[in-house]
């Protein structure tokens, strides 16, 4: 896990996350990678294989958060919808999805940050790390729409 930053506030949390052993699976980390080398103000991401409870954490003390996913279901786009904390903070085993850990973020820190899920298509999850054209272009248009949802969000779109 990699982060930038150890301010107490996070303006901007980047949990880019997926296998990046498995080829177009790897579009999340290397989205959160990608933000967490511009080096912007108030922004830390973090490249995870899978969302742990220890990332409640960190959620806590943002004030904006941004789950990046590569998904198989995902249209011929990148897409961004708002999520909101699952009703339980439960997790059935070492992983969670991301609506359970902003649950989890709430009921065990007290503090959820507005939050969206930015899925990427995938196409090829096989063994490898090399992306298919769609998901190579899905990479770079979501490194796009983070940054741009950062400048919108200082007022400097």
């Amino acid at each position: 896990m990699n982060s930038t930053g150890q301010d107490s506030n996070i303006e901007l949390l980047v949990i880019g996350f997926g296998n990046t052993l498995r080829a177009d699976d790897g579009a999340g980390p290397l989205v959160a990678d990608a933000i967490q080398a511009l080096n912007l103000a108030g922004v830390s991401a973090i490249s995870c294989g899978l969302l742990t409870p220890e990332l409640a954490e960190p959620l806590s003390r943002a004030r904006l958060a941004i789950f990046v996913d590569a998904a198989l279901d995902a249209a011929f786009q990148v897409r961004l919808e708002e999520i909101e904390p699952a009703a339980s903070a439960q997790i059935l085993a070492h992983s969670a999805d991301a609506r359970t850990l902003l649950a989890l973020a709430r009921d065990v820190f007290g503090h959820v940050p507005s939050s969206w899920l930015l899925t990427i298509p995938a196409r090829n999850v096989g063994i490898g790390d090399n992306l298919s054209a769609a998901t190579s272009s899905g990479v770079r248009e979501a490194v796009e729409r983070v940054k741009r949802i950062y400048f919108d969000q200082r007022g400097g779109g």
